[in-house]
């Protein structure tokens, strides 16, 4: 005969990983929004005005950075001799082709990010500000500004910051 308690755990157990925060960067609403938001970040190459001709004040520390199709992960950004130099800490960092994108919001000049494809840029390359590594991998590392309200949800951050700490 089965005890009245059985039930519950069982039931304990079913609805537990239901009840847990998770993390929307696994979300499939979130996945459409990160795929649309590189997208449209990608359009603002075609702008030349949008393009960075020098570094951004503020490109130093550690920043949030993504590659398109990865989860996030963080760049520790230094000046170099050479433009800065962005260390990548994270997974899926493409080998060649591949680039990086320094993204600046372009109502407050404030930089979000670093955002990494796995392809070559189109047209005419940008200045380049400087080089993004991760391990014996190399690219290079430009900067557009963006509107940022339309390439990322503030539910579903294209990039998201990391923990202090």
């Amino acid at each position: 005969m089965p005890t009245p308690c059985r039930p519950i755990v069982l039931a304990l157990l079913v609805l537990s990983p239901a009840c847990a925060p998770r993390d929307p960067e696994n979300s499939a609403v979130c996945g459409f929004a990160f795929i649309a938001g590189s997208s449209m970040v990608v359009q603002y190459l075609n702008n030349q005005h949008a393009m960075l001709q020098a570094v951004p004040p503020g490109l130093t520390g550690t920043l949030g950075a993504r590659v398109v199709g990865h989860g996030s992960g963080k760049a520790v950004v230094t000046a170099g001799k050479d433009g800065v130099q962005a260390g990548f800490e994270g997974e899926g960092f493409p080998t060649k082709p591949g680039y990086g994108l320094v993204l600046v919001d372009d109502s407050s000049e404030t930089v979000r990010g670093i955002l990494i494809l796995d392809q070559e840029v189109s047209g005419t390359p940008p200045v380049q500000l400087g080089t993004l590594t991760h391990g014996e991998n190399s690219a290079p590392l430009y900067g557009v500004r963006v509107n940022w309200g339309s390439v990322s949800d503030p539910k579903c951050p294209l990039i998201r910051q990391p923990r202090a700490g």
